[in-house]
């Protein structure tokens, strides 16, 4: 037998049917960089540090089931692959395997040229993941009345009622909290076509009940040092239980914290490709920057200014003392993971409205020299070396500040009072999203004015807006923030703000335009959110996502050919990693 075929048998014996071999695993991590997270926690207290500890065992609790949320078979097709890895020594086409589950958060991989593909035995991700059934249509769910559609719930069938009833019976908290679910779920009903709702408590009832456990005892640790941060943590261990997230969501926001913050539940529903209202795990531990937070603080004074300059005619109400932060992570779980650099919440926009939102900006992130350096080798590739020199740290840092302020700002509601979520669906965070990148650049122009921005962190600003468009592949439809950025690429180019130079194949960005057209599509968006119609929601999108390989595909060419890394895999000294 030749050496190579003895490989090739070798290589079948270690990965059965199913796993994806080395060929097509080794490509994705080349490009992948890592990047580790090791804020210093010596200055915290001890029982900050017994605090820090327990939250990271929720964090763990979190993972999980955001792993479970997006793919029905993740966790069993991880346990085969860490037995699998165990049983063959760890080579590296295992070990690579283990990397794209940790990359991916589960055994669904994005390729180089962004399509999605089981790197593991398992069935093809449905765009509903787990919360709705995988037999029923969205056709016939949406057919179906009730609370099918409540963000917080996991959508059932017949198949699981039983072990339901047995969540609510084993814990009798749940039923205190959900006093006439119990009897709701013991209606007969005939045949098995039946759909019905049930809180995340009792979906995964067993994991919030040991997470409610363990955020109680952070709070005990961390309660002589920070009572509003162990009040916060005490709140939320409840919302978890009772599905409603009022209590803590009002002590996080206008709570005044020393060295900790968490972000805590479930948010965003970006991952919901079904009806886009489904919201899904997520926790970020903290480290306050108090110089910093205190410093930007005071500049946040006075946006209700920029509020009433904004291109719609319904302006609204503001807080001026917008809880706005500046923090290293600790540790990021679930959703948040992946180097997320800033966020605002909550998003419900009735919480929003009562007790404002808190913005939360990750600096070690944001400030990271190796992923700046990667970056700007991004825009460098579009623009030119020349263009590419206005980037600079900071710029991208307020950019990302003031595209979270741009959440808090703008339309909230639809002219007929309708949650945007509720009335664009599955379209709701792509123009969300849109419309905060391009508050974000709006407001520049004014911010300079008042001295805020200097010349060149202006400019960067500006600069750091082109970057956010720039594609490196052709985006999925069901990809919300590739799809607002091909939109804004577009729009920019169609008015003037961008140009594409055929004989350089390089874009150049026209500065004198800027204000002008940001403004102009600005204005779009929050009509399109205001009139609160899914249809022309879908018009709008259709009309600006078109993709020209003679031009985006060139600069897509160009982006990939210097990119030295496509992918990022963070870990984090706290984790031991």
């Amino acid at each position: 037998m030749t050496k190579f075929l003895m490989t090739a048998l070798l290589l079948t014996q270690i990965l059965p049917a199913g796993y994806w071999p080395l060929e097509k695993s080794q490509p994705i991590i080349e490009k992948t960089q890592t990047i580790t997270l090791s804020p210093d926690l010596s200055k915290l207290t001890d029982g900050e540090k017994k605090a820090v500890a327990k939250l990271i065992e929720v964090g763990r609790i979190f993972q999980k089931l955001y792993e479970e949320q997006r793919h029905a078979e993740a966790l069993s097709s991880y346990r085969a692959l860490e037995q699998l890895d165990k049983r063959t020594g760890s080579k590296p086409e295992t070990q690579n395997l283990l990397m794209l589950y940790r990359l991916f958060q589960g055994p669904i991989a994005t390729t180089l040229d962004n399509k999605r593909e089981p790197f593991l035995p398992v069935q093809p991700s449905k765009p509903g993941k787990t919360l709705y059934p995988s037999t029923f249509t969205k056709e016939q769910i949406s057919q179906q009345q009730g609370d099918l559609l409540d963000l917080r719930t996991a959508v059932r069938s017949q198949v699981n009622l039983a072990s339901d009833i047995e969540s609510l019976k084993k814990y009798p908290a749940l039923q205190t909290l959900h006093p006439k679910l119990l009897s709701q779920l013991g209606v007969a009903r005939p045949g098995v076509d039946f759909l019905y709702a049930v809180p995340y408590s009792v979906a995964y009832a067993d994991d919030l009940m040991k997470a409610y456990g363990l955020l109680n005892e952070a709070a005990d640790a961390v309660a002589k040092d920070d009572d509003e941060f162990a009040r916060f943590l005490r709140n939320r261990a409840r919302d978890l239980l009772s599905n409603d997230y009022e209590s803590g969501d009002a002590s996080w926001v206008t709570g005044r914290f020393k060295n900790l913050n968490a972000q805590i539940g479930s948010y965003e529903t970006y991952d919901d490709e079904l009806f886009g209202v489904k919201t899904f795990f997520s926790f970020c531990l903290l480290q306050s920057r108090q110089q910093e937070t205190t410093a930007l603080r005071q500049a946040m004074k006075g946006i209700q200014a920029l509020e009433d300059s904004l291109p719609y005619k319904n302006h609204k109400k503001v807080r001026e003392d917008i809880p706005v932060g500046v923090y290293d992570v600790v540790a990021d779980f679930g959703q948040s993971r992946g180097g997320n650099t800033a966020t605002i919440l909550p998003n419900e926009s009735y919480l929003a409205r009562r007790y404002g939102r808190t913005i939360l900006l990750r600096a070690n992130i944001m400030r990271d020299q190796n992923i700046f350096e990667g970056t700007s080798r991004t825009l460098a590739a579009a623009v030119g070396e020349e263009q590419a020199k206005a980037l600079t740290p900071d710029g991208n840092f307020y950019r990302t500040l003031w595209h979270e302020v741009g959440h808090y700002l703008g339309v909230d509601r639809s002219g007929h009072r309708r949650d945007l979520d509720e009335a664009l669906q599955d379209n709701s965070d792509t123009i969300e999203e849109m419309k905060g990148d391009l508050v974000s650049l709006f407001v520049a122009e004014a911010l300079h004015k008042q001295g805020y921005y200097t010349d060149a962190q202006l400019k960067s600003v500006y600069a750091g807006g082109i970057l956010r468009v720039l594609q490196n592949n052709k985006p999925r439809r069901d990809q919300p923030y590739n799809t607002m950025q091909l939109m804004q690429w577009n729009f920019y180019l169609e008015n003037g703000l961008l140009s594409f130079d055929t004989a350089t194949k390089t874009l150049r960005i026209n500065y004198d335009k800027y204000h002008e057209v940001v403004g102009k599509m600005l204005e779009r968006v929050l009509a399109v959110q205001y009139a609160g119609n899914k249809a022309e929601s879908d018009k709008f999108i259709d009309q600006y996502t078109n993709w020209d390989e003679n031009l985006h595909g060139v600069i897509a060419a160009n982006i990939r050919a210097q990119q030295k890394y496509r992918y990022r895999l963070f870990k984090y000294a706290a984790l031991g990693e």
